[in-house]
């Protein structure tokens, strides 16, 4: 079983009744984001929807805000911008872009499970600028170059 970080959370004053994000199994990789609105987004619409939460997140860690799959199948409900990070530094409400593409208006309720958010660890990286990258078996091969099935 991995470690564990602490992420401090405020609640702002109108999300005190709503459920703070929590894991809904022992096996949960990501914890349960809850609507601290109404969000009405009809076939084709998205709709930024306020969680009531902001995040203390340590350095080196992300947040990734990530689409729950039941909300995917049963209303073809998901995440634009997926998976979304918050990084350590942002102190601002955590809010999440729902799309719905199915075919009737999603109603998001307060108190809904409306996404998820997973916790990770990040390296900063240093670019080193050159002439020539190694060889590789795919080498420039994208988008499709190692086949289908």
């Amino acid at each position: 079983m991995g470690g564990s970080i602490k992420i401090k959370i405020k609640r702002d004053a109108a999300s005190h009744g709503i459920p703070l994000p929590s894991y809904a199994t022992p096996g949960s990789a990501g914890m349960d984001l809850r609507a601290a609105e109404q969000a009405d987004i009809p076939p084709g619409g998205r709709a930024s929807v306020r969680t009531g939460i902001c995040l203390e997140i340590p350095h080196g860690y992300e947040g990734q805000v990530r689409p729950r799959s039941g909300l995917a199948s049963r209303f073809g409900v998901t995440l634009l911008n997926s998976p979304g990070t918050i990084d350590s530094d942002y102190r601002g409400e955590v809010r999440v872009i729902l799309v719905n593409l199915g075919e009737e208006t999603f109603t998001a309720r307060p108190g809904d499970r409306i996404a998820q958010i997973v916790f990770a660890s990040c390296e900063r990286a240093e670019l080193e600028e050159t002439d020539e990258l190694s060889g590789s078996e795919r080498d420039c091969g994208g988008f499709g170059s190692t086949g289908v099935s």
